[in-house]
């Protein structure tokens, strides 16, 4: 377990005192600075964003808060997802995470779950309004899935989301099959589902822009399941 360093004369533990967190941060900045947009604007566009909002945050020092560390059913697949990202073009940011592992809190942020899917999934926030690290403006984190797992369809209201895949396959609306390090973004609305392969886990750094207000309450809700219409 990563103990706290003793805190500033305020009583205050900020970013600077903790430099795995500091680390696992800048491994975002690199992926949203130095990744390819593809040629697409408005992927440009939303990794700027996240990079200007997450370099404000840094050089802000924010305070840390030391949140209870939580385990879910599918972190039994963490290590595996780790080592796969450890062995690829994903590696610094899978070893940053390493190292931060024990203090992580992992949770459903949904208050109706399957059984089945509450065995299969699970996010950490470590940028955020709940996150170890504060900030308002942003959200970064993670979402790990077992082998052979469906995320139902559902979407953000408000909330532009960036995904970028750090170890395993998955596709998003069964268009197509993503790589490590490939990136896909979801504007606000917009409907999606995420299958992952039967082999593997697969885990995601995900980060979330939008107004403040919604980012502190993003009313997290999985699209309900349309009915078939019975003959009259």
């Amino acid at each position: 377990m990563t103990s706290l360093p003793a805190p500033t004369t305020d009583g205050t533990v900020r970013l600077t005192d903790r430099p795995n967190w500091l680390y696992l941060l800048r491994e975002f900045d690199a992926l949203y600075r130095l990744g390819s947009a593809g040629g697409s604007a408005a992927i440009r566009s939303h990794r700027k964003r996240v990079r200007d909002r997450l370099s404000a945050t840094i050089a802000a020092n924010p305070a840390m808060l030391a949140p209870e560390p939580a385990e879910k059913p599918v972190t039994a697949h963490f290590a595996r997802a780790l080592d796969l990202g450890e062995r690829g073009a994903m590696q610094g940011m899978a070893r940053a995470l390493r190292e931060v592992r024990d203090d992580l809190s992992w949770e459903y942020g949904y208050e109706k779950l399957s059984r089945a899917l509450a065995q299969k999934y699970a996010y950490c926030e470590v940028l955020g309004p709940k996150g170890p690290v504060q900030c308002d403006t942003l959200i970064l984190g993670f979402v790990l899935f077992a082998p052979n797992t469906t995320y139902p369809q559902h979407s953000h209201t408000d909330i532009e989301e960036s995904y970028i895949s750090i170890s395993g396959a998955w596709s998003e609306n069964n268009a197509a099959v993503f790589a490590p390090g490939s990136l896909i973004l979801n504007r606000s609305g917009h409907e999606h589902r995420i299958t992952t392969g039967d082999r593997d886990p697969c885990l995601l750094a995900y980060a979330w822009c939008g107004p403040e207000a919604r980012l502190a309450a993003p009313d997290m809700k999985l699209t309900a399941t349309r009915k078939a219409r019975q003959p009259s």
